[in-house]
């Protein structure tokens, strides 16, 4: 879909279609960015400082990273260094979704690429696929979910003198939301075969293999098998 100026005002409908689509995202940052902003509070950060930080950074990995650094006495370069090799697979993220905002002005781009994140990104190239999707829904899917992020990390910090490490299950909580992401994209029985083959090859992989590389190696041998299995279908299909 060509998302180029011709759309230029948000619509009541839009802002509705954007919040339906990102829901999902908001419960889980909530989850996962109270339990940051109790992590980064103990790692000696306040309140305003864990917010700039969600706001500027807006990248939970990076962010968890970055507040273990803090606490263990890490220099400033070292720390910046990191959260950027972290953050170069969004790269990769915004280079696929620039198919669909071909026309888009500069500005407007880089307030889009400024929300994108690896939920976002799975939520807004499954619906630009699907059609029905532009540039300005996928924008509120961004900025809603970046919203939930900030407050819900600052409520944590907040809160973070009060609530233990590892209470309330905050820990499983990112888990939790990529498997909801996931279900919502399974659209057939070979998606769901392929997704739970990558879960098991994982795991498998893991046993034998150090570090995470258990991921890669899952996630391209799963879907090699599934691009296998989808052309030999559309073979007997047309057999």
């Amino acid at each position: 879909m060509n998302s180029g100026s011709s759309d230029k005002n948000f619509s009541l409908s839009t802002f509705r279609k954007g919040f339906a689509a990102a829901w999902p995202v908001c419960l889980g940052y909530i989850a996962v960015g109270l339990a940051f902003g109790v992590i980064a509070r103990k790692a000696g950060l306040q309140p305003l400082e864990v917010g700039l930080m969600s706001l500027f950074v807006y990248a939970g990995s990076s962010q968890f990273i970055a507040a273990a650094m803090i606490g263990s006495g890490a220099g400033l370069l070292p720390i910046v260094l990191t959260t950027f090799v972290v953050n170069l697979r969004h790269l990769l993220m915004s280079s696929a979704l620039s198919l669909h905002l071909r026309g888009l002005s500069g500005p407007r781009t880089a307030l889009f690429a400024y929300g994108v994140t690896d939920e976002s990104f799975a939520v807004n190239s499954a619906l630009f696929r699907q059609g029905n999707w532009n540039w300005q829904t996928a924008l509120v899917v961004n900025q809603i979910s970046n919203l939930a992020w900030v407050a819900s990390t600052i409520v944590g910090s907040m809160l973070g003198s009060f609530v233990p490490d590892g209470a309330l299950g905050l820990d499983y909580a990112l888990t939790a939301m990529f498997i909801c992401l996931l279900v919502f994209q399974v659209r057939d029985s070979l998606q769901a075969l392929i997704a739970l083959l990558s879960g098991i090859l994982a795991v498998a992989i893991a046993l034998f293999v150090p570090g995470n590389y258990h991921v890669i190696l899952a996630s391209f041998f799963a879907a090699t098998i599934g691009l296998i299995l989808r052309r030999r279908k559309k073979a007997r299909e047309k057999s």
